[in-house]
């Protein structure tokens, strides 16, 4: 079969004779990948066959190259790189001859084929000739669909290589692109493909930026590309304008003034939506900018210093102009619209909410005067406005401010909780749980709180996103009312929302009494539940534990209609209320602790069933794990009858190499049950350690998950205390090795790798030398400390560490110090490093300082 037939049988085919043709495309590239690729690139560069197998052949070609996941990309790379100079050539040559294509679809294919080699050979120092060549394409007038293709061709490079690699060319690419986007463009196709290619080149041209004159050109382009003609190149240039501000905003003043005010406020009244969305879009990028500017400098203020950047309150000062614009947009709702479907009253409100947050006060006397004449508006479009207005602006200003407002719009936002019309009631719902979230302070209990839970009870037998929202705002009220660890004696015993508790959960109960999840209105359901057994307090246990048996009921039921399952939808319906059922179990158990007891043997017994039924569907097992973790942890030694009828279900899961999520939460139940058994987890620490030291070995196994294995061999360590030591010689040894990666310090990710690695280890000594202290095997530390000691060095003498990572390095100071009183480690203890450390005022948060005060005496003790 020829390389068109293949490809049009691939096509034509359905269903599982799709996947035939298919599998035989990969089959062909596996054979012979040389002769699959020239196939391919033959095809591509056909003028003769027909467009659908020619785009066929180029996406085959661009898949053969490219990989979402890391693995398969650096094979796919690999192959190409190994194929010889004449096919690969000849590949290239096809791609750069088809971006010339009659067909401008075909073109398109072209481009993604030439970004995707280059994205292999650039990186290798491979293909240099290229950007070169693309350009003379560019500057070629006779052939719009070749200038049109290449531009593209370049916006796809610049989009996936990194900015480094293309920065030596970065004064042609931007040449290039810049003249391709001039109003001067007769093409309205090239321009628009040079404002996409300009869009994914923003990042590589800093240095062009840093000149003047080259900021104030490439500025000119792209303001006047905002009123082109054409509505998708206004589109693009409104979305540059976004990425420009992102990037560049501090040297944004001097365009602000002069264009970037006017144009963005007409933008955002266009009549085409496309447009008025990126303008929008815009003011919603310059209020995130500042509002973290703000947090900023607020932060070095604290600490005495000025802030790196400063805010330039761009947002402030277009308020006036700003804020109008925005509140007529809310009114453009649509009655059918689709929740899912972003469009302009929706961004209208998300920029409105940003606002407030950048300009805080300010906000309030702008948007009032609108709440007051639209809630009552006869035009549901107004109404629903005016509560829009109304909730996006509780998150920024004072709340001493918005407090006397909500006092008075409560009474009038509950009773709109009756509105006739469903858009109202959704936008009334979602502004009272912000009420709940953000400011539950201006909420009087003995005068507010019944009303309220009326009006949002009643609301869980309406519209299913009223539903959503009415659970959204339950949930909070618990969140922010409800009983938390820390609060007085009194708020243990009861809180304000305690009458209500019972009669909110038998609701909540009800509501998901269903086999439908529409607008996820069932798990919002779930979640308001478990909120309320979390934050129960003692007079609403009884609740608690009712919950907790209808739960189990409804989970022994669902597991017997395990066999009644057809289809997928069914099964994912299944599995979605099982994870709901967990999650509520997790939080009764955590809430009962050991009065758990009387409910165990049910759970496990329903969990046990469970994880049989749930296979390899590892979403389910990671629930199921999480609530033996929650059992072990509020049972303690009374988890160990469990233990040997669970094991056969953990191991399995610590082998599951390709599900990280799975394989991690396997880990953290180890760390549970040796938490829970203490010393008696003895007899499986063997077994544990051995599984664990497998997979560190492994060289599928996920690198974060390596990381928690560390960690929980200090929890083992820590539960079987002398126990530990015949894995005493092997642990440290894999610790000091794992502890001597230092990471390149231009990958980023490497970085923040090696930084949760080093927490890993530090929290895996922790627990090493914690087991050991006070018991006559502490000697087997001693060869081990001056190790322990440079890993504390490093992490200490990052600038970039973690307060979490300084707490864990005094700590395990201080540890070490307590566990040596008599001065056997006195040398290592006062090295200048060290002492330095200790006498350090650097600005670290209150739980940190308290541990390095704690640090500092026990070596004063051990040093004295």
């Amino acid at each position: 079969m020829n390389a068109s037939e293949l490809l049009a049988n691939t096509l034509s085919a359905d269903g599982h004779t799709r996947q035939d043709a298919t599998a035989k495309l990969e089959a062909a590239s596996q054979e012979n990948y040389p002769a699959y690729m020239m196939m391919l690139s033959t095809e591509l560069v056909n003028e003769s066959s027909p467009q659908h197998v020619r785009n066929a052949a180029g996406l085959a070609l661009k898949n053969a190259l490219t990989a979402r996941e890391s693995a398969r990309q650096l094979d796919n790379s690999n192959r190409w790189l190994a194929l010889d100079d004449n096919t690969r050539n000849k590949v290239k040559q096809d791609g750069m001859m088809a971006l010339g294509s009659t067909n401008a679809k075909i073109g398109t294919v072209a481009a993604q084929v030439v970004a995707a080699i280059a994205s292999v050979e650039l990186p290798q120092g491979q293909w240099s000739e290229l950007i070169e060549i693309l350009l003379g394409f560019v500057n070629n007038q006779s052939s719009t669909n070749m200038r049109v293709a290449t531009l593209q061709a370049i916006g796809f490079i610049c989009e996936t290589i990194k900015p480094e690699i293309l920065a030596m060319r970065s004064n042609e690419i931007l040449t290039a692109v810049i003249h391709g986007a001039r109003k001067e463009e007769p093409s309205p196709e090239v321009q628009l493909a040079a404002i996409t290619a300009l869009l994914n080149s923003l990042e590589f041209v800093r240095e062009n930026f840093e000149r003047e004159g080259e900021r104030n050109y490439i500025m000119q382009v792209v303001c006047e590309a905002t009123q082109s003609p054409s509505v998708t190149v206004q589109v693009g240039a409104f979305e540059c304008l976004v990425k420009i501000m992102t990037l560049y905003y501090e040297k944004m003043s001097f365009y602000m003034e002069r264009a970037l005010f006017g144009l963005t406020v007409m933008g955002m009244k266009h009549t085409e939506e496309t447009i008025a969305l990126q303008a929008v879009e815009f003011w919603s990028t310059v209020c995130e900018i500042e509002t973290d500017l703000i947090w900023e400098a607020q932060e070095a203020s604290e600490y005495g210093e000025l802030p790196e950047n400063e805010s330039k309150f761009f947002a402030k000062i277009a308020l006036p102009e700003i804020v109008p614009v925005l509140l007529q947009l809310l009114t453009r709702q649509e009655e059918d619209a689709d929740e899912d479907e972003w469009n302009i009253s929706m961004a209208a409100g998300t920029c409105l909410g940003l606002l407030a947050q950048a300009v805080a006060d300010t906000i309030v006397p702008a948007v009032i005067p609108f709440i007051e004449a639209n809630i009552k508006a006869q035009d549901w479009h107004h109404r629903e406005a005016a509560v829009m207005a109304f909730g996006s602006i509780l998150e920024g200003p004072d709340p001493n401010v918005l407090t006397p407002l909500v006092n008075q719009a409560l009474p009038i936002l509950i009773d709109m909780m009756n509105d006739p019309n469903l858009h109202v009631k959704d936008t009334d719902a979602w502004t009272l749980g912000r009420i709940c979230d953000l400011l539950i302070n201006t909420i009087k209990p003995d005068v507010h709180l019944h009303p309220l839970v009326s009006a949002l009870v009643n609301g869980l037998q309406d519209n299913p996103r009223i539903v959503a929202n009415c659970c959204w705002a339950l949930m909070n009220l618990a969140d922010q009312l409800g009983y938390s660890e820390g609060d007085d004696v009194s708020a243990a015993n009861t809180n304000p929302l305690s009458p209500y508790v019972d009669g909110i959960v038998q609701a909540l109960l009800r509501v998901t009494e269903t086999a439908s999840n529409e607008g996820n209105y069932r798990t919002a359901a779930y979640e308001a539940i478990t909120s309320y057994v979390t934050h129960s307090s003692a007079d609403t246990i009884p609740v608690v534990q009712n919950t907790a048996v209808a739960i189990l009921a409804r989970m022994e039921q669902l597991l017997a209609m395990q066999n009644q399952i057809v289809g997928v939808d069914d099964r994912n319906n299944w599995n979605d209320l099982q994870s709901n059922f967990c999650s509520v179990i997790i939080s009764v158990t955590r809430k009962l602790g050991e009065g758990i007891q009387p409910l165990a043997d049910r759970i496990m017994t329903l969990i046990l069933q469970l994880m049989s039924a749930a296979g390899k569907t590892s979403t389910i097992l990671e629930d199921a794990f999480l609530v033996v973790g929650s059992l072990a942890a509020s049972l303690e030694q009374g988890f160990a009858p469990y233990i040997s009828a669970f094991l056969p279900f953990l191991y399995p899961a610590l082998k599951a190499f390709d599900d990280t999520q799975l394989c991690t939460v396997a880990v953290g139940v180890i760390g549970d049950i040796c938490r829970a058994l203490g010393e008696h987890s003895s007899q499986y620490a063997n077994a544990f350690m051995g599984v664990l030291l497998e997979d560190l070995s492994s060289e599928v196994l996920n690198r974060d998950v390596k990381v928690s294995i560390l960690s929980c061999f200090g929890d083992i360590a820590l539960a079987i205390g002398m126990t530990f030591e015949p894995y005493m010689q092997t642990t440290m040894g894999v610790l000091r090795q794992a502890g001597a990666v230092q990471p390149n310090p231009l990958d980023l990710d490497m970085v923040e790798y090696v930084a949760s690695l080093r927490e890993g280890i530090l929290e895996a000594y922790t627990g090493i030398v914690a087991g050991l202290k006070n018991t006559e095997k502490s000697t087997l530390l001693l060869p081990h400390i001056p190790h322990i000691l440079e890993l504390v060095q490093k992490c200490l003498a990052d600038s970039e560490r973690t307060d979490t990572a300084a707490k864990l390095c005094f700590g395990l100071i201080g540890d070490l110090a307590d566990t040596f009183p008599d001065g056997q480690v006195k040398q290592l203890l006062l090295s200048d490093w060290l002492m330095n450390e200790l006498r350090q005022k650097n600005r670290y948060p209150q739980d940190v300082k308290k541990t390095l005060r704690w640090a500092r005496e026990m070596v004063k003790r051990a040093t004295a």
